[in-house]
């Protein structure tokens, strides 16, 4: 059973910002290990990486090219049914068309003094995508890092996912041909991620790296972050529900669940106006859960980080859904379009009673890499624009350089650059020699 809370409690401040500050993290110390597996790889490259693979995966690959007699994409492609080809290429149409829709255009505009500015856009050269793998086969991972690369331009994209003992998902394999991955290399793990960053082998660096893994890659990319670009760090899944008397319980009860069984970490949270509506929501999670095959690890989420949440009214719901900033949010309410307003801070948000998360991981099309443990106050989803990247662009005419000229150089002045103040006055008919400042 999940935590209550109701917001007429007299407690309900203490008890929810408590709530709010919790650690959902597996809680283990591992930056030293990383860190030692980085460094490791940076210094002997493809023999770190074929060394930690053998010991992490029981795979031997070749120092060299980084790759496994035992690990082939085609073959492995082959062996992917015909039914889940389909619905992997319908899934991959969807999520190409959505992002397509999201490319910018470069833009330029002359102002009143004569100066042309604008901006344009362009695309990485190359980018890393990191897919889980093991006993998890997530096709989708595959098509939501990798798509919206490959519609941006991206000249070159690099897939690594480990495959233990030779092991790997035919759908993944299918799904990484699909949406057209240059490079692929069976490895996994914080020695990825340093392969990635750091080249080894063949495999030359990448210039950023995207896509989910345990909290070794997590780490992995946090580290790297500034040798290369990074997605974000992802935390634990989540999933918020708000939902009104109209709500579906047994609807609402599997909407929860489907983020509860990712991981003992994960988090589920009801809010609703309507108590029946809430004690139902818990009745029917607690069946379903002696039913789910994923029922262990689920049940684990929703008792430790679950909550039911009591409102007095839908404004109150969105302004504690905003506090929470939560990865996915569903309003499943009568009015959802009156509702989507009010929220102002969410990965996702999901509008009605047809429209489940589980649509947005796989074939809505919107990108399922969505930013978790609060951090919607502050950032998007993975997109195009994360392959892209915006140049400023400025031109300035005789005219408009004397129009900027003797502002700009009267900031240099107070700024004490006196070659900052000299590559403006040597174009002017300035008189002042900034040669003499304090700096020399």
């Amino acid at each position: 059973m999940a935590r209550t809370f109701n917001t007429s409690a007299p407690d309900f401040e203490t008890r929810f910002s408590r709530f709010l500050g919790e650690q959902r993290a597996d809680g283990h110390d591992v930056g030293g290990i990383v860190a030692k597996i980085l460094d490791e790889v940076e210094a002997r490259g493809g023999e770190a990486v074929a060394r930690y693979t053998a010991q992490f995966d029981e795979l031997q690959i070749d120092p060299t090219t980084l790759q496994s007699d035992n690990v082939d994409l085609a073959a492995l492609a082959a062996d992917c049914p015909a039914d889940l080809k389909a619905a992997i290429d319908f899934a991959h149409d969807r999520i190409a068309a959505y992002h397509s829709a999201q490319r910018p255009s470069d833009h330029s505009f002359t102002d009143e003094a004569g100066v042309e500015l604008g901006w344009r856009w362009t695309s990485l050269e190359s980018v890393g995508v990191y897919v889980p793998g093991g006993r998890a086969s997530y096709p989708s991972s595959v098509l939501m890092n990798t798509v919206p690369a490959k519609i941006a331009g991206v000249d070159r994209i690099v897939m690594v996912a480990p495959a233990p003992k030779g092991e790997m998902g035919p759908a993944v394999a299918y799904a990484a041909l699909r949406a057209g991955v240059d490079e692929f290399y069976p490895i996994g793990g914080a020695q990825a991620v340093g392969a990635l960053a750091f080249g080894a082998g063949r495999l030359a660096p990448v210039d950023k790296i995207v896509g989910p893994g345990n909290a070794f890659v997590a780490e992995a990319k946090r580290q790297v972050f500034g040798r290369v670009g990074i997605d974000t760090i992802a935390g634990p899944s989540e999933i918020l529900v708000i939902a009104d008397e109209t709500a579906n319980p047994d609807w609402i009860a599997a909407d929860l669940l489907s983020q509860a069984e990712h991981d003992p970490s994960s988090q589920s949270i009801l809010i609703t106006v309507n108590e029946a509506v809430g004690r139902a929501v818990d009745n029917a999670v607690d069946k379903q859960l002696k039913t789910l095959a994923t029922g262990e690890r689920a049940a684990r989420s929703w008792s430790t980080h679950g909550a039911i949440i009591f409102v007095a009214d839908l404004d109150q719901a969105a302004t504690i859904a905003n506090r929470i900033a939560a990865e996915h949010v569903e309003l499943a309410v009568a009015d959802p379009d009156g509702m989507l307003p009010k929220i102002r801070h969410a990965g996702a948000v999901f509008l009605g009673h047809h429209t489940p998360e589980a649509l947005g991981d796989y074939v809505t099309g919107s990108n399922h890499v969505l930013p978790t443990s609060r951090a919607a106050r502050f950032s998007s989803g993975l997109g195009l624009y994360d392959f892209l990247k915006r140049m400023s662009v400025q031109r300035a005419s005789p005219a408009g350089f004397a129009a900027l000229a003797p502002a700009a150089l009267r900031l240099a002045e107070a700024e004490r650059l006196p070659a900052h103040a000299r590559s403006i006055s040597i174009r002017s008919n300035a008189v002042q020699d900034p040669g003499t400042g304090d700096d020399g």
